[in-house]
Order: C-alpha cells, then structure tokens, then sequence
C-alpha cells in the first residue's frame, strides 16, 4: 500500500528506516528487560544480614578495607527473621536460601519461552514482547510490597510472575528480526538490540550501587527500573509493528526492499502448523541447545552471582560493587559490535559461510572466556587483576550475538520463533540451576569455594563448545520450507501437516497422503 496524505508527509519529513526505530526501541527493551532481571543481585547485598569475618575460614579470605570503619548497630527482633540496619530491613537469609531467591525468576522464565513463541507467531511480536514486558515491570515495581508482607516467599512468588513476562521476549524478538532484517544486516542487528542486555547489566548494577549508597532504601531500586519498563511500553506500542507489511508509517523503497530480501517480511503465505515431530528430531537444533546451555551457565553465573563474589570475597562496597559489576558489561557490549562486524563482513565477503562464522564466534564466547574465568578465580585478593580477568572474560562473551543467539534465524527462518523460544526456554534452566548451585558451593564465601564453582563454569563452557564445533550448522533445514528443500532420504515419520485453507484469500492447499520420498 503506498503511502497517501498525512502518512506521507510525516514520512518525507521524519524519514528513519523502521527496522532501525525497531532496532533502537528494541534495544531498549532488552535494557529494561535485564535491569529489571539483575536488579536483585545487587538489591539481596542489601537485604540480608552480612556474616561477620570471624565466620570464615582463616587464609581463605580477602582483608575487609572497612574492618576498623564504625559498627553498624543491630537489632534483633524476636520470633522474626528480620534485623533493622540504619533504618533499613534486613533478613537473615543464608547462601542457599539466597541462591533460591535469585534463580526464582528463571521458574517463570523457561516456563513462557515455548508458549510465548507460539503467541508471537500467532498474534505478532508486537504485543507478546510488549505485554510480557508490561508484566514483568508492574511486578518489579510491587516487589518491595511483596517482600514487606511475603517475607522469602513473596520474594519467590514475585520474581516467578516477573519471569513470566521476560519469556516471551527473546523469541517474539528473534522472530521480529526474522521479519524485519534481512540476512547481510542481522550480526549488526543482533548485536545492537540483544546488546541492550549489556546495556541493563552496565546500567542495572551501577544504577543500584548508586540508590543503595550511604544507607539508600533498597525498595527504591524496585521503583526506579519498574517505571521505566512501564514508560518503555508506551512507546513501543506507538512506533513498533510485527511485521513491515503491516507498518502504516514504513516508506515504499524500504518495504519494498524488505519484502526483496527477507523471506519472512509477511509478504509470502501464512504458515504451515510447526512441524513439532521434524524440529523435535532435528540435529542441529538440538547442538545448538547445548551451545545455548554453555553460554547461559557462564553467563547467568555472571550476572547473577558476580556482584556477591565483588562483595562477600573480594570486599568491595555497594557503590564500587555496582561500578566493579557493570564494567565487564561495558566490555562485552562494545565486543559484541566488533565481533558482528567481523562476522557480516567476512560473510559479506564470502571468506567465510554462515555457518563457519557461527561456529568461530560460538568459540570466541565460550571457551576464551572460560579460560579468563578460571584464571580470575586464581588470582586470589589481587582486585586489579581480578576485575580485569572477568572485564577480559566478558567482552569476549560479546560474539554470542553474532553466533548462538542467532542461529535459529539461520537453520528456521520461517519458525524462528518457536525455535528461538525452544532452544532459549531449555537453556534456561541453567538460570535455575546456576544460582543454587553456586550458594550450595559457596556457604562460607571463600576463594576455595568459588573457585569450584568457577571450575564448573569452564568445564560446561567448554564442553558444549566443542559439541557446536562438530555438529553445528547454519543453513536453513528441510522442515522450515519443505516444499523448498522436500523431505530428507529416510525420513520415515509421515508427512508434515500442511495449511489446508487461507481464508483470506480462499486458497486451498494440496495435502501430503504420504511422503514425497515414499517409494509405494
């Protein structure tokens, strides 16, 4: 449809590419979304009661800079868990209750990955990103009153319902992309608007430090990301649409070109129901689940427990943890553009395939990261070498985006949803698994324990490298467009179920009796 009347002129006057507004709101988006997320490992610095030095094992630990400063005064109030610092409520919750409470948000999180995939084909990313996220701030915002009556549990409840509303946001977005970006563009575009993640783990942690200073109250923390995710979602609902196809602002020269060069524009036919049984029993979708199970356990390792190790090992304060938490963020997303420039310009090029670059990134973010880990992790109280180790650690972490968490658009263009949210919703568990796990190793906070825990990261790191280096892949499978590619010799499990009518458009499809492969 060309654009007529007050369309067109605000267009020829305002003239951005839409998928570019797309990018940067989406940007924001992952922002909010992970301010919102890590917002709690700094904020649980605050709320429990800290051990004192003489609870831990001598020579195991770093000297505490604030040693000689004033004690804090404390008083206990009985038949409750609750301890009152400087006016402010603490609890006395140990490392395993701790590690509870920070993976409660991935219960949620991996239980709306699929079924916000699904919504996101069926209704648009539009409004399953934006109602998700919707959700996700308005429990951020009442978390300090869930806390105040709930204690623990309202504390678990709550972030459940917030990470309700983050699962559908990594498929609906790699569904968007899918839609809108074409394949030369989609290292950049990954990086810029799944980088928003290191935007809100730099913002998140340094915003935090800076609210919970000089005896800031912590519910404060709560407030401020909540409303910001609440004020995000007014203007994707203005400027952002699922599709270019549907966009009433978008120029002609850029759906055109759009509808050119991305297969899933929503230019072409609906789609065929999800092949469940072939994506089930596809190879490289299920190689690239453990290279999303690597990433996400050393990651979610990071953002979740890092601000602890700063404070309880290596003995920062609040204000320096939340500085110390957010540089290795500032490094990983200024790499992540780096790496995607690379990776576009040498498939640009033709140096390299799709699936080479993936499998070369897939490396730089998993193993060489792992390496810096397990080396910070022997550098006992040197802080300086420490924070540089793990700043190293995650900017080489960047190349994700140009790998991992954009394979699904390579292998399923047209499904990108369901597999993004099948691979991304597995792999979260790791969210549930990593911050028990690690209050489990971790009960006195010293460097031995950590760097267990650390050793676990690389092994799982690595790991799961070296199954993507086998068997990964990049190109685009038979059961994302089987009248493309057809079925594969061997398949033996019956035909795909196919669309049988387009009721817009009165089409009737020709369905499979049998496999085209068939030799009866």
């Amino acid at each position: 449809m060309t654009l007529t009347g007050w369309r067109r002129i605000l267009n020829r006057v305002i003239y951005i590419p839409q998928r570019y507004v797309l990018g940067v709101l989406g940007l924001f988006a992952l922002a909010n979304s992970f301010t919102m997320r890590v917002c709690l490992s700094m904020t649980i610095t605050q709320m429990v009661v800290q051990s004192q030095s003489s609870e831990h094992i001598i020579g195991e630990t770093c000297p505490d800079p604030s040693l000689n400063s004033t004690t804090e005064v404390a008083e206990s109030i009985s038949n409750e868990t609750m301890i009152i610092h400087r006016g402010r409520d603490r609890y006395d919750w140990d490392e395993a209750t701790q590690g509870f409470l920070l993976s409660a948000f991935y219960y949620g999180y991996v239980l709306t990955h699929l079924p916000g995939g699904l919504l996101a084909e069926k209704f648009g990313g539009k409004w399953t990103l934006g109602l998700g996220l919707l959700l996700t701030s308005v429990a951020t915002a009442l978390t300090p009153l869930a806390v105040d009556y709930g204690g623990a549990t309202g504390l678990f409840i709550i972030r459940v319902i917030e990470g309700f509303g983050e699962g559908p946001v990594t498929p609906a977005f790699v569904l968007l992309m899918a839609r809108w970006v074409p394949p030369s563009e989609r290292s950049r575009f990954g990086a810029m608007i799944f980088g928003g993640a290191q935007i809100g783990n730099i913002f998140g942690p340094y915003v935090s430090g800076l609210l919970l200073s000089d005896g800031g109250d912590w519910a404060n923390v709560f407030y401020v990301f909540g409303g910001l995710g609440i004020i995000w979602f007014l203007f994707w609902v203005l400027l952002c649409y699922s599709t270019p196809n549907s966009h009433p602002f978008i120029s002609d020269e850029e759906k055109e070109y759009l509808n050119k060069n991305v297969a899933a524009s929503g230019l072409h036919k609906k789609l065929d129901p999800v092949p469940f049984k072939a994506i089930l029993r596809s190879a490289p979708l299920w190689v690239l689940v453990m290279a999303a199970i690597g990433h996400d356990w050393g990651y979610f390792t990071m953002i979740t427990d890092l601000p602890k190790y700063f404070s309880d090992v290596l003995k920062f304060n609040i204000k320096e943890t939340g500085l110390m938490s957010a540089l290795p963020y500032i490094a990983m997303y200024i790499c992540s553009f780096i790496f995607a420039g690379l990776c576009d310009l040498c498939v640009r090029k033709k140096w390299h395939s799709i699936g080479t670059g993936r499998k070369i990134y897939t490396t730089v973010s998993s193993s060489v990261p792992a390496v810096f880990i397990i080396l910070a992790s022997y550098s006992g109280c040197n802080r300086a070498a420490a924070v540089g180790l793990f700043i190293a650690s995650m900017a080489f972490m960047g190349g994700f985006y140009s790998s991992v968490k954009i394979n699904a658009m390579d292998i399923a263009p047209n499904y990108a949803g369901t597999c993004s949210a099948f691979v991304n919703g597995i792999a979260a568990i790791s969210g549930i698994i990593t911050p028990y796990l690690v209050g489990l190793l971790t009960p006195d906070q010293t460097i031995g324990q950590w760097r267990v825990a650390f050793w676990t990261v690389f092994a799982v790191l690595v790991g799961t490298n070296i199954v993507y280096l086998v068997w990964g892949s990049g190109e685009q499978q038979w059961w994302d467009d089987v009248d493309k590619h057809g079925y594969p010799p061997g398949w033996k499990h019956g035909p795909l179920k196919k669309r049988q009518v387009d009721k817009e458009k009165k089409i009737v499809y020709p369905k499979h009796d049998h496999s085209p492969l068939s030799t009866d």
